[in-house]
């Protein structure tokens, strides 16, 4: 058996004690932490932390880990990704610049669509190259766990080929990873002026491919203006259920849509986004085990409205934070700007941004038994940061990487 003890910690941030629930509201800034500490892992898993002072006898052979006074906190558990693509989307870029809508450039082809043809063409290891790049370098920002959606690909083969990409991530890589079928994410070519003809290949000739492969943990469906309806998201998700696959949505991102009332009506684990959101479904979200979860790296980048966070939390609702990384809409998978962006654009205080980056972020993909906070038992994936004052100058210095070190399941080496 392997074991490390972490000493001369300043401050270990984000400690739960039996939490088996997402945090809601002003629950968000409840988790607790502990000045000038210690932390003991036994192979993977955190299995004492307490004040330096009561530092117990160490066993032969354990090993020490002096971290002179840097902090501790909880590795982010990034739950809505789509990080497996062929290529970036810089185009568009400019055309925002410009002063085209996100719905303009869907409407003559780029967005979506654009990257569906471009990974279609691409090789799956060329693709899981990219997406191995892009992994690493979010855990260098933190990230331990990450929910990877498909949906460039818009084709059954397609789609196999990206879930087999993020079957491949899983087995390349030490960060804990869930998988999502993402088919209704726009409508492709071949299906053009025949949206009701997609949904029905989605239903009865992906769903039972993808189901019996066993390469998809959830199903997603884009449930906004523009892209699919309110029945046709229905209609996908009863589907869905009687495979076993559970539903995560894109909702009101663009739009007042639906989304998050559908969502809720069908036990999703998350609904995300929420640009467009107010009091019905704060009211319908604090009632439910769903999930809110905001993206507020998406809002930066089109220059949309951010989600009212302040507005969830007073209203008893369960808030994750995600980065969305994607080509289009999000080019970025680092959860530290994620934190400074729910700070100072969404008045989140850095205690719960926190909570809702990691904790509700695990919860967001059903691992949250395992990850999201510094507890006796859970997965040891956690954070030491820099030589930091507070929790604060993590979004304070909105720019920094503060993370020095991540641990993926206590290989601290």
């Amino acid at each position: 058996m392997a074991i490390y003890y972490l000493t001369n910690v300043r401050k270990i941030y984000g400690i739960s004690d039996g939490i088996n629930s997402p945090l809601k509201g002003k629950e968000l800034n409840t988790l607790a932490s502990l000045e000038n500490a210690y932390l003991k892992i036994e192979d993977d898993i955190i299995a004492d932390f307490g004040s330096m002072e009561k530092l117990p006898s160490m066993e032969p052979g354990a090993r020490v880990v002096d971290c002179q006074g840097r902090s501790i906190m909880p590795g982010y558990c990034d739950s809505h990704t789509h990080i497996v693509f062929a290529k970036s989307r810089h185009e568009e870029f400019v055309d925002k610049i410009k002063g085209l809508t996100y719905e303009q450039i869907a409407a003559k082809g780029g967005g979506i669509i654009n990257s569906a043809l471009a990974l279609r063409e691409m090789d799956e290891s060329e693709l899981l190259d990219g997406a191995l790049m892009r992994l690493e370098s979010m855990v260098k920002t933190g990230t331990v766990a990450v929910e990877i959606k498909s949906g460039y690909g818009l084709d059954l083969a397609s789609e196999l080929k990206m879930l087999t990409v993020i079957r491949r991530l899983r087995e390349l890589s030490d960060v804990t990873i869930k998988s999502t079928f993402l088919g209704a994410h726009a409508v492709p070519p071949e299906f053009k002026g025949n949206q009701p003809g997609y949904v029905n290949y989605i239903i009865e000739e992906m769903l039972p491919v993808i189901a019996d492969s066993g390469l998809a943990d959830y199903v997603d469906v884009f449930c906004d203006k523009g892209f699919f309806t309110v029945d046709e998201t229905a209609r996908i998700l009863e589907a869905a259920d009687k495979f076993g696959l559970k539903a995560k949505i894109h909702a009101n991102e663009l739009d007042f849509s639906g989304g998050v009332q559908v969502g809720v009506a069908h036990q999703a684990v998350s609904v995300d986004h929420l640009e467009r959101a107010g009091s019905e479904e704060f009211d319908l979200l604090s009632k439910s085990n769903t999930i809110a979860t905001l993206l507020p790296g998406t809002a930066f980048f089109l220059g949309l409205p951010y989600p009212d966070a302040k507005g969830m939390i007073e209203k008893n609702v369960a808030v994750a934070l995600a980065s969305d990384f994607n080509p289009g809409s999000c080019p970025s998978g680092n959860m530290n700007f994620v934190i400074a962006l729910a700070c100072i654009k969404m008045k989140m205080l850095p205690e719960e941004a926190l909570a809702a980056a990691t904790l509700n972020g695990a919860y967001a993909m059903e691992i949250g038994n395992t990850h999201g906070s510094i507890e006796r038992g859970k997965t040891a994936s956690f954070l030491i940061t820099g030589f930091i004052d507070d929790l604060s100058q993590i979004p304070y210095y909105f720019s920094s990487n503060l993370i020095y070190k991540t641990i993926l399941n206590g290989k601290v080496d």
